[in-house]
């Protein structure tokens, strides 16, 4: 295999797929890099058998030569040396080439490095994906969806169907939900798809943090496959596979209360920025709670109190309340998460009673949901 190549292109296609190379492997072949040469271009490879990601890199774009295939071939390098190297090279083109014995010489400039490959050979194959049906949905909104609901998977093994989201795909709407039984974050959007098939799969948070570090905030379509056990998504130049979660995810609609008793409406920022100054004072405690309380005239304390520290309250106007008085505490964390992941400039709070969970809405939007278990404090 020889090939000389565009340095930054390089670069940008050993970032994406060192995503899915993992130090702690039992396969010890996975810590490296798969690279492929073929007439049409080199695509990389770098997988944990969890997530796999593929990045092709192909002879030419737009007219402008990328890659200039010298002989075709393959080999599996060190992805963390590799990786390093590439980054450090002096010029802007870099030159591979495999040596019978596997011995891989990397130049630029005046820079040369010799590095033992492995057999490609040897290297696990991707799954094979039967892509007949795909729906497709743009790179920005999934990557909103993903920042949207990805916090709030639980990071407790205990149940491990709960480190996942569940999307669930019907009637050309997606569906993404994910809790840890304290809170849940919900989102939904209108999908583009061929057929009037309906899926419910767990992909695992952490397959979908990596995607949302690749995928561009652009309005391009990326095709989107799942299968029994996997998930595909498909961009121009890149393909991100990624394992299901097994087992079935509880059925959250009953968690999320159909009435209320109380109601109230927020601007999003000014209630981050109080929640945020009340759990100064709380964090220290190992519970990080804050109380929200409802006032005449529409005005709402936050307060916070840790003996040992001191004791923080803030009163802010809301724009409407409606309903019975209320005192309800909660994870003053909880609470900023699901603030920050909203995008609308004002919300409506929907409460129960003090103990039971709430919703954070954003106002007139119903595609954004929160929900949120709040905290006994006495």
């Amino acid at each position: 295999m020889k090939f000389i190549i565009q340095r930054e292109y390089l670069v940008q296609s050993v970032q994406d797929v060192m995503k899915a190379v993992s130090s702690r492997t039992t396969i010890p072949i996975l810590t490296g890099i798969k690279i492929v040469a073929s007439s049409e271009g080199v695509t990389l490879t770098g997988s944990d058998s969890d997530i796999s990601i593929e990045s092709f890199i192909p002879t030419e774009e737009a007219g402008d030569e990328i890659v200039e295939i010298k002989q075709p071939g393959s080999i599996v390098l060190q992805a963390r040396f590799f990786s390093e190297i590439v980054k450090k090279l002096p010029k802007d083109t870099v030159e591979i080439e495999v040596h019978p014995n596997l011995l891989t010489v990397i130049r630029s400039g005046k820079a040369e490095f010799n590095l033992n490959g492995l057999d490609a050979d040897e290297y696990p194959h991707l799954p094979q994906i039967e892509e007949n049906n795909v729906f497709k949905i743009p790179a920005d909104l999934l990557k909103n969806m993903i920042r949207q609901t990805v916090f709030a998977v639980s990071t407790s093994e205990t149940r491990p169907i709960l480190t996942g989201v569940n999307w669930k795909v019907e009637n050309n709407e997606l569906n993404c939900i994910a809790t840890d039984s304290h809170r849940l974050a919900m989102r939904t959007a209108r999908i583009e798809t061929e057929n009037t098939r309906s899926y419910n799969a767990v992909i695992p948070g952490k397959s979908l943090n990596e995607l949302s570090k690749i995928l561009d905030d652009t309005n391009d379509l990326v095709d989107i496959v799942i299968t029994e056990n996997q998930v595909l998504f498909k961009t121009k130049h890149l393909l991100f596979f990624s394992r299901l979660l097994d087992g079935n995810y509880p059925d959250t609609s009953r968690l999320i209360p159909t009435e209320s008793k109380t109601e109230v409406v927020l601007a999003t920022k000014e209630f981050l920025q109080a929640i945020d100054r009340a759990s100064l004072l709380a964090r220290e405690a190992s519970n990080n709670v804050v109380k929200f309380t409802t006032l005449p005239e529409g005005v709402v304390e936050i307060s916070s109190n840790s003996p040992e520290i001191g004791k923080v309250i803030e009163e802010i106007q809301s724009q409407t309340v409606e309903g019975e008085e209320l005192k309800i505490s909660f994870s003053a964390k909880y609470m900023m998460d699901a603030l920050k992941a909203i995008e609308g400039s004002e919300i409506k709070v929907s409460f129960t009673g003090a103990m039971r969970p709430f919703t954070i809405k954003v106002l007139n939007d119903e595609t954004v949901l929160h929900l949120i278990l709040p905290v006994r404090t006495y």
